[in-house]
């Protein structure tokens, strides 16, 4: 996959995976990272689907309608790559920590969804379901950032709380922070994030 490292100047905090939005590429969240947590390592990554030009983490059949078979793939595909960046770049692979927006925040809730430890935690901006009527794994403790705006046409508020109802009953510590900026991803919400992080995750 099509990625950049760099490596932190603090090698006990988390490391990032940053994980664009549609449209973006691996530099889009470099200045969340530097919001966040400035001492981490960063690994930034690129979708490997491209829909009109744009890439993407993984197909949709419409608006808000995904690719199932496609997500499965290649959330499966995202996995493996965390572990072989791990090996390549010696990092803690037990020390990763997901900063996705929209349609990265999508495919980092479908690692939640699928693979027990996948992720040490995680913060999604504007974040959808990504499946619906599987069992997800024990998730004891998992911290789970999600922001959402209460006027965001693309992900409707009872889709944010249905994600934070799934997330909780698998046992993640989920906090939900809601914005009036629809899907734009607003400075108040990231600097909530960098906040959280630090209560949280350090």
């Amino acid at each position: 996959m099509i990625h950049l490292f760099k490596e932190g100047t603090d090698l006990n905090k988390p490391v990032l995976l940053l994980l664009h939005g549609t449209g973006g590429n691996e530099k889009d969240l470099l200045s969340l990272a530097e919001m966040i947590s400035p001492e981490s390592s960063v690994l930034s990554v690129r979708g490997n689907v491209s829909e009109n030009g744009m890439p993407r983490f993984f197909r949709r059949l419409a608006e808000g309608v995904f690719d199932e078979e496609d997500l499965i793939y290649r959330t499966k595909e995202l996995h493996e790559f965390i572990d072989e960046a791990a090996n390549k770049y010696s990092f803690n692979r037990d020390q990763v920590v997901a900063v996705g927006y929209s349609n990265g925040a999508n495919i980092a809730g479908s690692l939640i969804f699928h693979y027990e430890k996948a992720l040490k935690g995680a913060i999604l901006h504007h974040p959808m379901v990504p499946r619906r009527g599987i069992e997800l794994p024990k998730l004891d403790g998992l911290p789970v950032f999600i922001g959402a705006g209460n006027n965001d046409p693309i992900c409707p508020p009872q889709e944010t709380e249905e994600l934070e109802q799934l997330l909780n009953n698998a046992g993640a510590n989920v906090h939900l922070k809601w914005d009036n900026m629809g899907h734009q991803l607003s400075r108040a919400e990231v600097e909530e994030a960098a906040e959280w992080f630090n209560k949280n995750l350090l």
